[in-house]
């Protein structure tokens, strides 16, 4: 007698014939655009990054005969405040922008699986009721009026489900929204679309049994990250404007990484996080490690707009926001910060030596940034308990053992994904002793690093602003390849905001061919991170085209700083020193 079927599977059949049935007919793809490899749900998930080819699909919205040349324009021609503008100042309809992104995002889907819940029918509703508000009262409804936004699938929108990529919490629609909802609705910003997430919400590729794996549209051999991962392949695609991700590891500063975004991930109390599914126990991050929300968006620009916006308005929505203050204009419009700016230069974290692109983006940044007038730039010794934080960070995350994730997992008999296969296990809770020790030591590593942002010298001391340093030890990997996430997790564990600036394309010279690393190994984690460079075990022109981004961080609670440090780098590697920074 044949052994009766795993109820994920049916489930996840559903799931994926309610969200091929909110996508209209006439925003299909026709098959032969859709290149060769687009594998079915099972596969997506166990074959590997050659089943897929080295395709970049970023151009097929533009070609494919679906949009018009108006929802062209709409989708890649305007920055927040100029989209809004237009619409506000009745130049645009909110229901043709809407209308332009929703099927520019059922686009994006189509090619990179991104998507969790179409919002479709319920935007373009929303769209309508803004432009007849505008109409009849003369007035916008919010400071994002009409604005199209996605959100990671973790974020509760009433009558969506919140599946969070498992078969135990589909069909089980929301009763209220999350905090960030309710705020971006109340600044008039239109929800689209959710979108795609790890199992578990704990590796680096976004990838589930539900929805399947989320394709890097700019090289479907490329991670697109995790666990943000569709809003980075949605973002890349033009589908939404804005997207809002969570960060605990670096699930906001990753996605951003491997599809040449900016990321912000901000201090604990600026955004809102309350009503989130995250198939935890519920209060774990009040005593763990605290994860945050934020914006990934294609411009600095861009951040700054939202983020004005939701900082000042945060303590109104979520109970676990404090006041906030988002100063305007961001900057003097001069050719120079309004005083010196100091930046330091951090190289390594001393666990994993970045691989040489790496480092040489670094190098090339703190090069552009001492032509800049107005910036300082000076290298910051390794702290000595920076190497502690990634594992420090990593037992936090893991106080409750994982059983309630892995409950959840195998009461529908879902199988771990290949990646976690061998590296997620159920665990033992600590006791409130263990904990304590752990938060202990957090607190004596928090106190050691507040020396890093003060130099000292015999003449004087210096107060730096901000830090440059990698987002990763290695550039934009194959699938499930993604290695150490100390480079991010520390910067959750210190609560200093953190965000991402794309700097450059990898490019043939980077490659090295030939020549290997001399640097002693430091450990597992460093041996590991020297394969994806080892030409024994990887091609390295895999990584051509690939982005090459830069990570920026501030003190705690410096998040307008980062703001202004993320626009002079972005100035400054963009070749536009001396313009004129955007006013906010």
């Amino acid at each position: 007698m044949a052994s009766q079927e795993p109820a994920y599977i049916a489930i996840a059949q559903r799931k994926q014939d309610a969200l091929a049935a909110a996508i209209p007919a006439e925003w299909r793809l026709p098959a032969h655009l859709i290149p060769a490899g687009m594998l079915s749900l099972a596969e997506s998930i166990t074959e590997g990054p050659k089943k897929y080819g080295r395709v970049n699909v970023t151009e097929i919205p533009r070609t494919c005969g679906i949009l018009t040349a108006k929802e062209l324009e709409i989708t890649e021609n305007y920055d927040v405040r100029g989209l809004v503008s237009a619409m506000t100042g009745r130049k645009l309809k909110a229901e043709e922008v809407i209308r332009g992104f929703c099927k520019r995002a059922a686009i994006a889907h189509q090619l990179t699986r991104c998507i969790t819940e179409p919002l479709f029918d319920r935007a373009l509703r929303q769209a309508k009721e803004l432009d007849d508000y505008l109409q009849r009262t003369g007035r916008p409804v919010g400071p994002l009026h009409g604005l199209p936004v996605s959100v990671k699938d973790t974020f509760c929108v009433e009558g969506a489900d919140t599946s969070i990529g498992l078969a135990a919490l589909a069909f089980k629609p929301a009763r209220k929204n999350a905090d960030l909802v309710d705020l971006l609705q109340s600044l008039g910003a239109v929800i689209i679309a959710k979108t795609n997430i790890p199992q578990t919400l704990g590796t680096l590729d976004s990838c589930n049994h539900l929805f399947g794996r989320t394709l890097n549209p700019l090289n479907r051999q490329w991670t697109a990250g995790g666990s943000t991962g569709g809003e980075g392949a949605l973002l890349a695609m033009n589908g939404s404007m804005v997207g809002f991700g969570t960060d605990i590891g670096g699930s906001i500063r990753i996605p951003a990484m491997c599809q040449g975004l900016y990321g912000f991930k901000p201090s604990e109390g600026r955004v809102p996080y309350g009503g989130q599914e995250s198939g935890q126990v519920e209060g774990k991050g009040r005593v763990s490690l605290q994860p945050v929300a934020g914006p990934l968006a294609r411009s600095v620009a861009d951040i700054a707009a939202v983020m004005a916006e939701i900082v000042p308005r945060a303590e109104l929505f979520g109970e676990d926001c404090i006041p906030g203050y988002w100063p305007t204009p961001s900057m003097p419009a001069s050719l120079a910060p309004p005083r010196n700016f100091t930046i330091g230069i951090l190289k390594t974290d001393g666990l994993v030596t970045p691989l040489p692109p790496i480092t040489r983006i670094l190098e090339e940044v703190a090069n552009h940034l001492r032509r800049t007038p107005g910036v300082e730039v000076v290298e910051i010794p390794l702290p000595p308990v920076l190497p502690k934080c990634q594992a420090l960070a990593g037992r936090l995350m893991g106080v409750d053992g994982g059983s309630n994730m892995l409950d959840l997992i195998e009461s529908m008999g879902e199988p771990l994904t290949p990646w976690l296969q061998g590296r997620m296990k159920r665990g033992k809770a600590l006791t409130i002793n263990q904990l304590a020790q752990l938060q202990a030591q957090r607190a004596q590593v928090e106190k050691e690093m507040m020396k890093m942002w003060t130099l000292s010298s015999s003449s004087k001391t210096r107060q730096v602003d901000a830090i440059v340093c990698p987002i990763a030890p290695h550039p934009v990997p194959q699938m499930d390849r993604y290695n150490a996430v100390g480079y991010t997790s520390t910067f959750v564990l210190l609560d200093y905001p953190a965000g991402v600036v794309p700097v450059r394309p990898f490019v043939e010279s980077d490659l090295e061919l030939g020549r290997e690393m001399k640097d002693p190994v430091l450990g597992s984690w460093d041996k590991a991170n020297r394969l994806l460079w080892d030409e024994k075990t990887v091609d390295r022109r895999v990584y051509l085209e690939s982005p090459l981004s830069v990570q920026v961080v501030t003190p705690k609670q410096r998040d307008y700083e980062l703001f202004q440090a993320m626009e002079i780098i972005d100035r400054a590697v963009q070749g536009r020193v001396g313009s004129t920074p955007a006013k906010l």
